[in-house]
């Protein structure tokens, strides 16, 4: 190049054993200016490092995504070594598992809590049990099961309280009714079990109740509701001896 057009030219020269950078001149009457080699690197850092140069770079999201699928390739490549049949054989594996997964949902379900504890079975609005079997019966009309059996329990209960055959109390749960209830009643004591144990589930323990519990469920309390209640121990002495008392 001629030196009359007055470009200053710069050549990085980086040998192996060298340690300077080189700015070469096009005058031959002066002097290479040199700079070291740490402040050349610095200064080629500091020129990479510009926007200009960046602004076709994936986001963090798509490099994030970009370093996840090569994990899953990595992770399939290396399964697939060493499973028989190679890619072919993962892949029937795969299918396999998800057939058995699949089977087990349909078979036993959606996976359910177990419930811990049994809350009260009433809130703070006492009804008649008429009135809870008419939210009963609204719910049931509407398919609203899970509504209707908690309705319909809530009614067995309140009838046996309007009976006498349990004793108004606020905070009663549904598995203290049946057992209370069983000692009076003792030709329902499984049904009433039964009963409460569907209440704590739908209530308590995330499960869907359907037709045949609330139908089961309404017969209780209509069967309940023509039996007669069973003496205790305590009240068929009071009674003999009142009897006896009056025979003398």
């Amino acid at each position: 190049m001629s030196p009359a057009g007055g470009v200053l030219t710069a050549v990085l020269a980086l040998p192996r054993t060298g340690a300077t950078a080189v700015l070469a001149l096009p005058r031959d009457d002066e002097p290479p200016v040199t700079i070291p080699r740490d402040p050349a690197r610095e200064a080629a850092k500091r020129e990479l490092s510009k926007r200009m140069y960046h602004e076709n770079d994936p986001s963090p999201v798509q490099r994030a995504l970009n370093a996840f699928w090569d994990w899953v390739d990595k992770l399939f490549s290396a399964a697939s070594t060493a499973t028989p049949g190679g890619a072919l054989g993962l892949v029937v594996i795969v299918v396999a598992v998800l057939a058995v997964v699949a089977a087990l949902w349909w078979r036993l379900g959606t996976p359910h809590r177990t419930p811990t504890s049994s809350a009260a079975l009433f809130d703070d609005r006492p009804r008649s049990a008429a009135e809870h079997r008419a939210a009963a019966e609204a719910h049931a009309a509407q398919g609203h099961w899970n509504q209707a059996v908690q309705e319909r329990m809530r009614a067995v209960v309140r009838s046996l309280e309007e009976r006498a055959l349990l004793d108004p109390r606020p905070g009663r749960t549904a598995d203290e009714a049946a057992a209370e209830a069983g000692r009076t009643l003792p030709s329902h004591t499984d049904r009433l079990r039964t009963a409460a144990r569907d209440f704590d589930e739908v209530t308590y323990g995330g499960q869907s109740a359907g037709s045949d519990t609330y139908h089961r469920l309404t017969e209780l309390d209509r069967d309940l509701e023509r039996t007669k209640p069973v003496l205790t121990s305590s009240a068929q002495s009071t009674d003999h001896n009142s009897r006896q008392g009056a025979a003398s």
